[in-house]
């Protein structure tokens, strides 16, 4: 389909245009913006350059925010946590400094490892979630799994012989975001396909993990010495460690506020 160009187009007939080749174009914001813009530049007294310049910004920028929102919901957080939502006052064992530089992704852009490791409610999970929600607004596909839910569909995919497919799909996201890792013992196999799923990414796309147990403590998760122990370089080799403490903010908070209550009753 093609337009016949007019001049001296009525303000209704070049609205209904502008509305028409929007669509051709898949151009939706321009199409739902541009008549604000139109009687802000009139107003303003812009040049045809500086509005055709905000009609494309503000495309540009909602394409962005669009594509952001896709990557966050590809990732599969089971829920919304963001560094604005963190009570750095409330844990001292983590430096919000260096918290957010970690938001600046360099280290996914060097595909290194991340391990936060602290006990229930110090706040690594969410952590976890948000950082992996930064790396997502900053252009890079991301995926959370739990620790034991990747393993259980590494075993099914053994099973169905698509290991190879299934690995290589975890292989491709810039960021793996692995959370509750030690919560649970895993069998030689269960731990042998996480393995390799760890060194399929290695210095090729970074890993993170949230896990509630020291280093020292992973022989209960890995119970082969040796496997444990590759599976602790592959995780920490030129990676960044946040120990995230044995004190639960979460409880504490849950407490004060019960407290409170009782006051105020």
């Amino acid at each position: 389909m093609t337009f016949r160009r007019q001049r001296g187009l009525t303000e209704q007939a070049a609205t209904a245009a502008v509305d028409q080749a929007c669509r051709m174009l898949r151009l939706p914001t321009i199409r739902s913006q541009f008549p604000e813009l139109a009687a802000t530049a009139e107003r303003e007294q812009m040049s045809y350059l500086g509005f055709l310049s905000e009609l494309l910004l503000a495309e540009c920028d909602d394409r962005g925010r669009r594509r952001s929102e896709r990557r966050i919901k590809a990732a599969g957080f089971p829920c919304d946590k963001s560094l604005r939502q963190f009570d750095f006052d409330a844990n001292p064992n983590i430096d919000a400094a260096v918290i957010h530089t970690l938001a600046k992704c360099e280290w996914i852009k060097k595909s290194l490892p991340l391990c936060l490791i602290g006990d229930s409610g110090t706040g690594k999970s969410h952590l976890l979630i948000a950082l992996g929600t930064e790396a997502a607004m900053a252009g890079y596909r991301v995926k959370h799994v739990l620790a034991t839910k990747l393993v259980n569909e590494l075993v099914e995919a053994a099973d169905e012989k698509q290991l190879t497919k299934t690995i290589a799909r975890y292989g491709r996201v810039n960021s793996l975001c692995i959370d509750e890792l030690g919560y649970m013992e895993l069998d030689r196999r269960g731990a042998e396909l996480l393995f390799q799923v760890l060194t399929e990414r290695e210095e090729k796309n970074s890993v993170a993990i949230a896990s509630n147990e020291s280093f020292s403590g992973w022989t209960k998760t890995f119970t082969d010495p040796r496997l444990c122990a590759a599976i602790v370089d592959r995780l920490t080799f030129g990676g960044n460690i946040i120990e995230t403490g044995t004190d639960s903010y979460r409880l504490a908070t849950t407490r004060a506020r019960a407290e409170h209550q009782a006051a105020a009753g």
